[in-house]
């Protein structure tokens, strides 16, 4: 009978903990809900599709503002500027047939896919041409650090477009409106990608056009496909397909072509994150074998190109035997260098390879460091020396002078190119205090005393 009671026990035990544990998924499912819902300050849907079908169009001032941001966002590249080219950013119009796109597709509305389509051709078209009759003509055809950083797209600019997709349409579908949307063009950089296509083709350089503009195609599908997957999760009211079978196919050339943007990108991405720990791991293995106290690496190449890796040294001072390179080269599997060639290039062979011309303009820097260090020694030397020596002068000058001090100072500008300026600081205590012209004259008197060309005088 015990033993009965026993198991009935148990049984209900575990029934409250059954209930308990759905209650508190529940409650858990319900504040989740309630913290991520979307629907809440949602806008009026057909106020939001008419909006974002407004955006798609482009003539008149948004053609004009495109053409005047593509110029800024050129400039910006051509001069290596960051500040210009997000100004160019925030002014360029070019997410609204992107999202019309993404609209277009999640609700079925072929229209407004073909208008979105067919406008972000004509922009991109113009921003194309623009920027490389800017490159044709401009002095500066050097690729700068900005310029180069969008020829070589990666699966970090795949997250990166999509994430701020979906940003920029979640703010997008919003009563109130925020400035999602400018962070959203600053991120996805639509602009500087088109911009870098136009100097591709100006200066014939058909890999940064590839490069970029396969950017720009990363940008635009992944921004379409967030518009397309917030819509969908909204519920928005769709056309319908003519058939079951043409639905069933536009969404798998919509999945098609998403995998072959993706693919590229996750190789590329593969790449850069190999190259970078290539190069992390020989400069470890450069730091630590080749600190050596007679012979130094003057520099450093690293070869990364997929089929072979290669650390490439020249080397200056006492040459290094073949048995001490051997035992070196034997090091290299424990940086997880692995199957990686290793270039030593001494004497001979090493002054061949020196850039002179950079060696002396480095050893002539440090030697103007050094004279300027040894001047201004020199010169606050003298200086305090001289104000020590003038205690008697003017103790006899201004019999009120109580306590003074007087010494070279540095003064940093922060309006000028200028690091430092060093001026003598005169510091005095006067009783009674000076009138403005015996100022005058003693701040005269000090420049001819101490051979200075400026005083700067102070007065407690």
């Amino acid at each position: 009978m015990l033993s009965k009671l026993r198991r009935v026990n148990f049984v209900v035990s575990q029934d409250k903990l059954s209930n308990y544990t759905v209650n508190m998924f529940r409650s858990l499912r319900d504040f989740l809900a309630d913290r991520f819902n979307l629907d809440e300050d949602k806008a009026d849907e057909l106020k939001i599709v008419d909006a974002i079908s407004r955006d798609v169009n482009f003539k008149g001032t948004n053609l004009w503002t495109l053409i005047f941001a593509i110029f800024i966002a050129s400039i910006g590249l051509n001069v290596n500027s960051t500040a210009v080219i997000i100004g160019a950013m925030l002014i360029s119009p070019l997410m609204g047939p992107i999202m019309g796109i993404g609209l277009g597709i999640a609700i079925n509305d072929f229209d407004l896919l073909k208008r979105g389509a067919k406008n972000l051709f004509i922009a991109s078209f113009i921003s194309v041409v623009t920027s490389t009759l800017y490159f044709a003509v401009t002095p500066l055809h050097e690729a700068s650090s900005e310029l180069l950083a969008r020829t070589n797209p990666s699966l970090w600019d795949v997250f990166i477009a999509f994430f701020g997709g979906l940003a920029g349409i979640v703010a997008g579908t919003r009563k109130e409106k925020s400035n999602v949307i400018p962070g959203v063009a600053i991120a996805t950089a639509l602009m500087p990608p088109l911009c870098t296509a136009g100097y591709g083709i100006a200066t014939g350089q058909w890999f940064y056009f590839i490069g970029a503009f396969y950017l720009f195609f990363i940008n635009c599908l992944f921004i379409c496909l967030a518009t397309f997957l917030i819509v969908k999760h909204l519920n928005f009211h769709k056309k319908q397909f003519a058939s079951p079978e043409l639905a069933r196919r536009v969404s798998r050339s919509i999945l098609i072509i998403v995998i072959a943007t993706i693919l590229p990108s996750i190789y590329l991405a593969y790449r850069i994150v190999q190259r970078s720990i290539f190069e992390n791991a020989a400069d470890k293995f450069i730091e630590k074998e080749f600190n050596l106290a007679r012979t130094q690496v003057i520099t450093h190449t690293y070869i990364f190109d997929g089929k072979r890796q290669v650390i490439d040294l020249v080397l200056i001072g006492q040459p290094l035997s073949d048995a001490f390179l051997d035992t070196v080269k034997s090091k290299m599997p424990s940086y997880n260098l692995y199957n990686t060639e290793l270039t030593i290039h001494q004497g001979l062979d090493a002054k061949q390879r020196i850039d002179l011309s950079e060696i002396r303009a480095s050893i002539l820097e440090d030697v103007f460091k050094v004279e300027r260090a040894r001047d201004s020694a020199q010169f606050a030397i003298q200086s305090f020396e001289a104000s020590r020596q003038l205690k008697s002068e003017l103790k006899v000058l201004y019999p009120g002078l109580q306590e003074y001090s007087c010494a070279p100072l540095r003064f940093f500008r922060t309006d000028t190119s200028v690091t430092a300026d060093t001026t003598i600081v005169f510091v005095g205590k006067f009783k009674p205090q000076l009138s403005t012209s015996e100022k005058k004259k003693l701040n005269t008197w000090l420049q001819a005393r101490l051979k200075a060309d400026t005083v700067k005088c102070l007065f407690e």
